[in-house]
């Protein structure tokens, strides 16, 4: 056996790939990384494939664990590793169907987890070189690049598909968000959660104490006893719009301060997000918010930023603007892609229903695809909003380990909301 490494992934090419296979299972590679398979590689994927009716198998490399993989692991960046285990019966009898330029492998892939388990063997089985940079290779921002929207708008197409196959794609329907006579002490609280944010959170929490409006706004921050200066910080902002909440428990992750928030009483009608170290682009950023808010009405509205350095200046790749969002099917594509976007605003009635998970990864994402599943979401093109990146992020180069639970952690949460729109 052998490793074919296609010079692409286009329909043509896995077709080809598929229809000249020489063996029941076919290897594919990664042209970008050099593999070295260890003793038996090629006999144990086999073997795991013809056993247990597999469509697809992938395995760890030595010194490189990877994920299983979920109903919910629909996204086209799954890092199934350099080397894959295809079985050709199941390759055929899901069929390549499609002309498509860059997601064939992508589509069979989806095709096959429709009838056939997809399977990771958790065994070191290879030693992999370094990844090389080159086409179809994605970062961070990717897939939210300008440059690369014929390539999304595809693996959109390919996603929307599945989705329709196994019953889980809404159509672009949508419920009202009530009218509630609920009593709140202001129109808009700007939440700001935070633990050790000494050299930030005064810019942040003076960014919204900036902010203009024609109503009344708060800004509670709840400080995760925080054993830096910020707490000493806050203490000494003298504006009696600032609500400084010290949770009583000692074991909540950003999800968990979020419902400190919103379940308090010094909550306002809408709640709107600014991160502890990041801060609004101007002082129309409330105001304009809440008007997008109320036009729809809106359960949520999410926002376009600009990302800067530290010294806040801007950074490629700039303005991250999410329009690959529509109304007809961006709840759909939402299950694809990794998050939706900031600042996220929300209208606290309808928040209160569901509440954050207390986690402090994919919280925010969890609680806008229970949203989108119901109400309809807003969005704001341009800027508002300026994202720091520097050293001290949450999400700053991340341990592989933890990268990893992060991103089984958001597989599982779309794995929830397929099922719960299967049902």
């Amino acid at each position: 056996m052998k490793i074919v490494y296609p010079n692409d992934y286009s329909s043509a090419t896995i077709q080809d790939l598929i229809h000249n296979a020489e063996s029941d299972v076919v290897f594919i590679g990664d042209p970008r990384t050099s593999v070295q398979p260890g003793p038996r590689m090629f006999d144990r994927m086999a073997d795991v494939v013809r056993e247990s009716g597999a469509g697809w198998v992938y395995a760890d490399a030595v010194d490189h664990a990877r994920i299983g993989y979920q109903i919910g692991s629909i996204r086209d960046n799954f890092d199934f590793g350099p080397v894959l285990g295809i079985s050709v019966q199941a390759a055929k009898e899901a069929g390549i169907d499609g002309d498509w330029r860059w997601g064939g492998l992508y589509d069979l892939r989806l095709r096959i987890s429709e009838k056939r388990p997809i399977v990771r063997i958790p065994e070191p089985l290879y030693h992999a070189g370094r990844t090389q940079a080159g086409a179809g290779e994605l970062t961070q921002f990717d897939y939210v690049d300008p440059r690369n929207r014929d390539y999304q708008i595809e693996m959109e197409r390919i996603a929307t598909g599945h989705l329709k196959r196994i019953g889980a794609w809404l159509e672009p329907r949508f419920a009202k968000v009530p009218l509630t006579g609920e009593k709140f002490p202001v129109k808009a609280s700007v939440i700001i959660p935070v633990k050790n944010r000494e050299r930030t959170i005064l810019d942040a929490v003076q960014s919204a104490l900036g902010q203009r409006a024609n109503f009344d706004f708060n800004v509670i921050v709840v400080d995760n006893h925080s054993t830096d200066r910020t707490t000493e910080i806050l203490r000494k902002i003298g504006d009696r719009r600032l609500e400084h909440i010290i949770p009583d428990r000692p074991d909540l992750a950003i999800g968990g301060c979020w419902n400190e928030a919103i379940y308090s009483e010094r909550c306002g009608r809408y709640a709107i997000q600014l991160d502890s170290d990041d801060l609004y682009l101007d002082d129309s950023v409330v105001r304009r918010i809440v008007e997008e808010l109320e036009s729809g009405p809106y359960a949520m509205v999410v926002g376009s930023y600009t990302i800067v350095d530290f010294s806040l200046k801007e950074i490629p790749p700039g303005l991250i603007d999410h329009r690959e969002w529509t109304r007809e099917n961006g709840r759909n594509n939402a299950l694809r892609i990794n998050g939706l976007g900031a600042p996220r605003a929300f209208d606290t009635w309808v928040l209160r229903r569901f509440g954050f998970p207390n986690v402090s990864y994919g919280e925010d994402y969890a609680v806008a695809l229970r949203i989108s599943r119901q109400y309809e979401i807003g969005r704001i093109y341009n800027s508002v909003y300026l994202c720091r990146r520097w050293e001290g992020n949450s999400d700053s180069a991340l341990p592989l380990e933890v990268a990893n639970r992060y991103d089984q952690y958001k597989d599982w949460v779309r794995t929830m909301e397929i099922c719960a729109r299967t049902r």
